[in-house]
């Protein structure tokens, strides 16, 4: 009702009649007057004066003209900038990751994303996937690139891909040259592992015990890139996604045999969201990423 009064007050003043604006508007006269009167009533002002020949705004009615015209710009331009926002030319994106993606797959997925869509400002951050879901839930992130495996029913989980877990050396270490490696043969090695902080760790600790695997930790580190650094220069090797050794020239990743330790990537959303169009691409997007990594 409000928006209808708001047409009919700006016709009335720009045609200075109201025969004329009810002509424009394709509406009665009586019921175009009967609007302005109600807004009038609203208002608590008279808007037009209507004693002479033309109808005219009064004083009260000049003031609140300037902010009508100023409202009605700015609904424009709010409508363009949902027009702007669903043709992805702005707005912006909070992105969560889990720590082994910063590696491999945050890189290509933000050169990519960035070069199709580069006035979509993103936000990534690089956090744990128990703080990530309280995050989602908050309405703190948009989207998260994390592990299946969630015990929060509020958070849709969409694959992404299945990520091989390989023992990872250096190329002067003695198993370089090896394609594949039994299980049993990791509790010979001496291992830089991540710490238990991280979501991987327990998932190595959980399949040692499953396969009966007992391993030397000498090093626990708190980030990837430390574990890798220490890889490089030392003879420890490590458990770490295939694709993070594929990254760096001076890894080997040598597959375990005859079982893998594989886990499942996901995408992250909070159930009912609304899904913005920069969400929605970027979660497309990152699709296409992962699958020309795990190809190569």
């Amino acid at each position: 009702m409000l928006a209808r009064q708001v047409r009919y007050f700006l016709a009335v003043a720009e045609h200075h009649s109201f025969t004329r604006a009810a002509e424009a508007l394709h509406v009665s006269q009586p019921a175009l007057s009967q609007q302005v009167r109600l807004m009038e009533d609203s208002l608590g002002v008279q808007l037009f004066d209507r004693s002479g020949r033309t109808t005219r705004l009064t004083d009260s009615g000049e003031v609140y003209l300037q902010y009508v015209r100023r409202a009605s710009q700015e609904f424009r331009e709010a409508k363009r900038a949902i027009h702007d926002v669903n043709d992805l030319s702005r707005g912006a994106l909070r992105v969560a990751v889990t720590p082994t993606f910063t590696t491999y797959l945050v890189g290509p997925l933000v050169e990519a994303f960035h070069t199709r869509y580069p006035n979509i400002t993103l936000n990534v951050r690089e956090i744990s996937q128990e703080h990530m879901e309280e995050l989602l839930l908050a309405d703190e992130v948009d989207v998260g690139i994390a592990f299946a495996g969630t015990l929060t029913p509020d958070i849709e989980l969409d694959p992404l891909l299945v990520e091989t877990l390989a023992l990872v050396v250096s190329t002067g270490h003695p198993l370089a040259s090896e394609t594949s490696v039994g299980l049993q043969a990791l509790s010979a090695e001496s291992l830089v592992l991540l710490s238990a902080e991280f979501a991987t760790r327990e998932q190595i600790d959980r399949f040692c015990r499953q396969h009966g695997i007992h391993p030397h930790v000498r090093v626990e580190a708190n980030s990837i890139s430390a574990v890798i650094e220490i890889v490089r220069r030392t003879r420890l090797s490590t458990l770490l996604p295939a694709t993070i050794a594929f990254a760096h020239q001076d890894l080997v990743a040598i597959a375990l045999d005859p079982v893998r330790l594989q886990r499942t990537a996901v995408m992250m959303q909070r159930k009912d969201a609304y899904r913005s169009a920069a969400a929605r691409v970027f979660i497309e997007l990152a699709k296409e990423v992962a699958i020309e990594l795990s190809s190569h």
